[in-house]
């Protein structure tokens, strides 16, 4: 496994419930600024071999941008059912929400 991806697993497995991180988020702390794509197709091939809570990641407005209305339904409902506020306009406060990852190894 790439030292990227490996990093990027450890970062998004550590992201507590109730907490949300952005794709580009993770690729930065992971190592790689300009990998958010990388982190999507992550998520997208890896999430149920690494059990990887998918639905923690957002993009940088905090919007849940999956491309399947039941995957996105599905990601609204499990960050609803740990305590996450979406607004109304499909927007989570990143102010609120983010989760501060500074150390990639954890």
């Amino acid at each position: 496994m790439e030292p990227f991806t490996e990093k990027a697993i450890h970062i998004i497995q550590a992201v507590p419930p109730g907490k949300v991180m952005t794709y580009g988020q993770v690729a930065r702390q992971a190592g790689s600024p300009r990998g958010a794509r990388q982190i999507a197709r992550l998520l997208h091939s890896m999430s149920a071999k690494h059990e990887l809570p998918w639905h923690r990641i957002v993009n940088a407005q905090g919007k849940i941008v999956v491309a399947d209305e039941e995957s996105r339904y599905t990601q609204r409902a499990l960050l609803e059912g740990e305590g996450v506020e979406i607004g109304r306009n499909g927007q989570i406060d990143l102010e609120v929400y983010r989760h501060d990852c500074t150390d990639p190894s954890t």
